[in-house]
């Protein structure tokens, strides 16, 4: 069995670019303030979830290793 992520969005930091969803439309959705969130808090390790973290021009989206709490996106410095 593969890694599991906890996947928040700081929603103070946010600025509704949707790259998040242009990268995993499956992973995040637009509320009504025009802000992300994940469909799931939890989810499988994959590709797209890390894409969209990545990809985000705010670094508003955050992974961690369900259970240890150890940063995958953005990275310890």
């Amino acid at each position: 069995m593969g890694d599991r992520w906890h996947v928040e969005v700081d929603r103070g930091v946010c600025i509704g670019s949707a790259q998040c969803i242009h990268h995993a439309p499956d992973a995040f959705r637009l509320d009504s303030g025009m802000q992300s969130r994940p469909v799931e808090a939890e989810a499988d390790a994959n590709e797209k979830i890390l894409a969209a973290a990545e990809g985000c021009p705010v670094e508003a989206v955050m992974i961690t290793l369900l259970g240890s709490g150890e940063p995958v996106f953005p990275p310890e410095d």
